[in-house]
């Protein structure tokens, strides 16, 4: 079994928004040593993060601009990103956009706006950063689903939504068998309600009560919660666990 190397990248897509879990994760991964790759949609601000993980935390970090729902634009970056920092080692599939529409109002605009984010990105991210994984013989992939699919919604987001973060599900469990062979585990992550700007901007006290009844804790799940989920499964020692789907939601669904 290949290990990981001395100095290894990880590559964070949707890590810019301040509010978000990938600016969470991109925080907690380069306070743990990781190298960080940044892809999100706007150039200045993902080389304004990469200048700031470095100067923070000591580590490379490298930002690319790019719309993942671009396959030329997401592999453009990547090779930014691989000519400019160490071994891509792990994969955070975090960009992701909301939708509110209920299905009796769903254009097919807003429908195909949401599968090319939130699932055909994922694949365009995952593919090519894949290539290089396999050339090295070791990598671990994280994405970002949610308990919307396995709820059939109940959230803020409806159904494509629901749609997209389902079929992460389904892509997660085939690349984990396809993958497995050279060393490469993919998982995702599906958070129950987290206190972030995709549940349609800051939440009111009431709101948050009324979330909050449904779960076996006491309070709503924090970016954080999700960073920390994250670096455990793209850990070296994590490397028996694939296919999986860690819901971090705080007891909302238990299957």
């Amino acid at each position: 079994m290949t290990t990981f190397p001395d100095l290894k990248t990880v590559i964070i897509t949707g890590a810019t928004s301040p509010r978000g879990i990938g600016r969470a994760t991109a925080d907690l991964l380069a306070s743990s040593g990781w190298n960080v790759g940044i892809i999100d949609l706007d150039e200045a601000e993902c080389k304004n993060l990469a200048n700031e993980l470095s100067s923070r935390y000591g580590i490379q970090a490298y930002g690319a601009a790019a719309d993942v729902a671009d396959e030329v634009m997401v592999r453009a970056a990547i090779d930014q990103v691989e000519n400019n920092l160490p071994q891509i080692v792990a994969l955070a599939n975090i960009a992701g956009v909301s939708s509110a529409v209920g299905y009796l109002e769903l254009t097919s605009q807003e429908w195909h706006r949401v599968l090319n984010v939130n699932l055909h990105g994922v694949h365009y991210v995952t593919h090519r950063v894949v290539e290089t994984m396999v050339r090295h013989g070791v990598g671990r992939i994280v994405s970002i689903s949610s308990v919307s699919a396995q709820r059939g919604g109940g959230t803020y987001s409806k159904t494509p939504y629901s749609v997209a973060k389902a079929g992460l599900i389904g892509l997660t469990r085939s690349l984990a068998r396809e993958l497995g062979p050279h060393n490469i585990t993919v998982n995702a992550i599906a958070p129950g309600p987290i206190d972030t700007d995709i549940m349609g901007g800051t939440l009111s006290e009431e709101r948050k009560a009324e979330l909050v009844e449904d779960l076996v804790v006491t309070r709503l799940g924090t970016t954080a919660d999700i960073a920390s989920a994250i670096r455990f499964l793209l850990a070296e020692d994590a490397g028996y666990i694939s296919g999986q789907t860690l819901n971090v939601d705080g007891g909302l669904y238990m299957h």
